[in-house]
């Protein structure tokens, strides 16, 4: 059995990587650039471009299982040529359980793939994270240089997972029969604001942080070059509706893993140098 890991630069992939390495099983990591993946010794890789289907038959030749990012334009062909695969765990997004998921430009890309996948002969498992606690990362320059964060609505609450308890996820699903050909919502541990999750790396970093609030444009401004402005509203949206209100959780991670998901707290321990200048 030989596991195909897409998107092997991404903090999942890369901590998926290394736990089917430790057990010994065979997996091959797949990347647009794979001379660029730091991997441990004997793991194969492979240049594959989700959007660009040439590269699909040597990345998918003799594979067994693939972990996959969601990338919709070119699905069916992937679906197509995944000859002999037996199973497809998709990192999908729980965002594609909202009501309005085919109008929300970052729900349909993974609702796309799901349905195409849910459409196929192969046997596929979706697993639908929350909010990442990488996200954070998204503050770092700000913190780094200035010491602050920028926001509009500091008391939005999100429901942050660690990398890792995602890949441990995946890690089960791709070995444990029993667990496949089902859709998993992920989520951290408890519900917080981004006003929380900055005082955890205020400690974590040991220096303080302040929080800048500005409004909906001034941050679209300052966002414009990372962020379209159509997925910049969803965003904002998205952000409006849990201010000030919990958003809810999951006890998944703890039943595939068998142990509770790690609070951000910890990820900002985990990622502490990220934000130190």
């Amino acid at each position: 059995m030989t596991i195909l890991v897409t998107g092997s630069r991404g903090a999942v992939a890369r901590n998926l990587i290394n736990l089917l390495h430790e057990r010994g099983t065979a997996v091959r990591a797949a990347s647009n650039e794979p001379d660029k993946l730091s991997l441990p010794d004997g793991v194969s890789t492979v240049k594959l471009n989700l959007k660009d289907p040439a590269t699909f038959s040597a990345a998918l030749k003799g594979i067994s299982s693939v972990f996959l990012y969601a990338e919709a334009s070119n699905i069916d062909a992937f679906i197509e040529q995944a000859v002999g695969v037996e199973h497809i765990v998709l990192l999908s997004s729980a965002s594609v359980l909202n009501a309005d998921a085919e109008r929300d430009p970052l729900a349909k890309s993974h609702l796309d793939v799901e349905k195409a996948l849910a459409a196929s002969a192969i046997e596929s498992t979706f697993l639908r994270p929350g909010s990442f606690a990488g996200n954070a990362l998204g503050w770092a320059w700000g913190i780094k240089s200035a010491g602050e964060v920028s926001l509009p609505y500091p008391n939005s609450h999100t429901d942050p997972i660690h990398e890792a308890d995602v890949a441990e996820a995946a890690l089960a699903v791709l070995t444990e029969p029993s667990l496949r050909g089902k859709s998993y919502t992920l989520s951290g541990p408890e519900s917080v604001t981004f006003s929380e999750q900055i005082g955890h790396l205020a400690r974590a970093t040991a220096r303080p942080i302040a929080v800048n609030v500005v409004t909906r444009e001034e941050w679209k401004k300052e966002m414009a070059q990372y962020i379209p402005g159509s997925f910049a509203d969803v965003l904002l949206d998205f952000w409006r509706s849990s201010d000030g209100s919990p958003v809810p959780t999951t006890r998944t991670v703890e039943t595939l893993t068998g142990h509770p998901a790690r609070g951000f707290a910890v990820w900002a321990e985990d990622h502490a140098a990220e934000f130190q200048a």
